[in-house]
């Protein structure tokens, strides 16, 4: 394979921008990993260092670069994006210790930062951090000191002409305007909040309250914070509860996606799975903190990917209360449209990768606080001098975009997806049809649920044979691969393609190897039905 899913294949620009820097700057044998910070660079060296098993002769090592001003005859009215970006340049045999920083924590470069970059650096303009003083005093090259209008020409704030995405894509947002940008990204964060409830335009969703929709008294988009994906927003919310509460081991309840897990067993202390995540996990949950064991958060997912099953949040929030540890949930699969869970978390994630967007041509997370958690005051003190918003102007820009008709296409994929669900839980070469409405865990859901809300758009199957299974989804006429959330509907063969090398541990935690997920888009829902039954048809043959 060329290219994939953006965390597990590097993208090919960013490949492109990583191999300009380690060709120019680095030294014989090396290759770099590029981050929007420096804190970030700084993590991922420690990471490194930390878990390497080698002596390496050559040190890991950072190099920042940052943009020249070219803006001196732009409007004065306009202030343009430039980016900074950081190289941590390491021997080549530690590559693969770079790649599990990069693919857990998500807080890589994105692919628009990075066209972005290579395009400074092609034209002189991204420079190395220590040679900015001089050519800035010399004001860099001659052909950079007068900058032509026609070539660069800034967005204005509130711009809604319809080709806004094409002139961003032409000219990959070398001269954004910052207040256009900033503006996207308080869309953005209201649209989380629950503000925005309707299909509304960036202009006109600046005009609204900011009290949120979640029914949650108090709180707002303050209480919002951006991560340029959903497992960065992961990531993060366990190093920031480690700094602020101490570093403690923390529960892993129900079977995650991949790189959450993967996160709480690599940073930090480690974490206690229970992968089943039911009542008589949670009784031994309790069990250790009667004990006296002392934990650190409890992670969930709501539902959980890929067996939807939803976690009983009103018995974890009464134990949090009760042993004095944090409630994390990721409400990707669920969704704010569907369901409500702020009121029993401390911290809620999410990847607005995924049904947010829509138009899987962007990646984002956020992560909210619950203004009445135990421990607000203390995470948003944090916070205030901690957070970084390395969401990269672009990114969300398209964001803002894609995300506002997401009421309506929330609506559409519910009523589908239950359509669909229909179809399948009767067949009977179908094992086990996974889908919160039928779920055992339906009860927990509901709870949860709003008054106009749905089930979602996901859902997973298995068979009785593994023939079967490959006979459907070889039949199945919808777009294949591994993310969710899409437009589109997408299948996977999930198991196989997440847990290839640890199927007989998956299976232990209920994720059998047949299993296929699906993540149902707007196509028309007659038509999409028809698909499904045309699959499950050839298998009585």
């Amino acid at each position: 394979m060329m290219t994939g899913y953006p965390r597990f294949f590097i993208h090919t620009s960013i490949q492109k921008l990583a191999s300009s820097i380690a060709h120019q700057y680095g030294r014989a044998g090396e290759k770099c990993f590029l981050f929007p910070s420096l804190k970030v660079a700084f993590r991922c060296k420690d990471f490194m260092e930390s878990r390497s098993s080698i002596q390496v002769t050559v040190p890991i090592r950072i190099l920042g670069f940052t943009s020249l001003s070219s803006s001196e005859e732009l409007s004065k009215d306009s202030i343009n994006v430039s980016s900074d970006i950081y190289a941590v340049l390491f021997p080549s045999s530690e590559f693969s210790l770079g790649k599990e920083y990069w693919q857990h924590s998500g807080d890589g470069i994105s692919s628009r930062r990075a066209e972005f970059c290579q395009y400074q650096l092609d034209e002189g303009l991204l420079v190395e951090d220590s040679a900015r003083k001089s050519a800035v005093l010399s004001k860099g090259p001659k052909r950079y000191s007068r900058v032509s209008h026609e070539r660069i020409k800034p967005i204005k704030i509130f711009q809604e002409a319809p080709d806004t995405s094409i002139f961003v894509e032409e000219r990959f947002g070398r001269n954004l305007d910052v207040g256009f940008v900033d503006s996207a990204k308080l869309a953005v964060r209201r649209r989380i909040a629950g503000t925005l409830r309707s299909n509304v335009a960036l202009k006109d969703a600046m005009q609204l309250t900011r009290e949120g929709g979640r029914g949650v008294e108090g709180f707002t988009e303050e209480d919002v914070f951006l991560y340029p994906s959903g497992m960065s927003s992961i990531f993060n919310t366990h190093r920031i509860l480690m700094a602020v509460l101490g570093s403690r081991k923390s529960v892993c309840y129900g079977f995650p996606y991949v790189d959450t897990l993967k996160i709480l067993q690599k940073f930090g202390p480690g974490c206690y799975f229970y992968g089943i995540g039911n009542s008589e996990d949670l009784d031994d949950v309790e069990h250790r903190l009667r004990s006296g064991e002392r934990i650190l958060a409890l992670f969930c997912e709501f539902p959980s990917n890929p067996l939807l099953k939803s976690p009983d949040l009103v018995r974890i929030r009464k134990l949090a209360n009760a042993y004095d540890f944090a409630v994390v949930i990721d409400e990707t699969v669920g969704n704010f449209l569907n369901v409500h869970v702020l009121s029993y978390a401390d911290v809620v994630v999410s990847s607005l990768t995924k049904i947010f967007s829509g138009d899987s041509n962007v990646m984002g997370g956020s992560m909210i606080i619950n203004p009445h958690g135990r421990y607000y005051q203390r995470i948003k003190q944090y916070l205030s001098t901690d957070y970084e918003d390395n969401v990269w102007s672009e990114d969300a820009i398209f964001l803002e975009r894609n995300s506002r008709d997401f009421v309506s296409r929330i609506e559409r994929i519910n009523l589908t997806a239950e359509a669909v669900c229909d179809i399948i839980r009767h067949h009977p070469r179908v094992k086990q049809l996974y889908y919160p409405k039928y779920s055992p865990t339906k009860e927990f859901y509901d709870n949860c649920r709003c008054s106009e809300g749905g089930y979602g758009g996901l859902l997973s199957m298995t068979f009785y044979s593994e023939r079967d299974a490959a006979l459907f989804f070889d039949n199945l006429d919808t777009a294949k691969g591994p993310s969710l959330g899409t437009n589109f509907t997408l299948s996977s063969p999930y198991t196989l393609l997440a847990h290839y090398c640890e199927l007989e541990w998956a299976a232990q935690c209920g994720v059998e190897t047949n299993l296929v997920r699906v993540s149902i888009g707007l196509e028309d829902p007659d038509e999409l039905v028809a698909i499904f039954k045309r699959a499950l048809g050839l298998l009585s043959a």
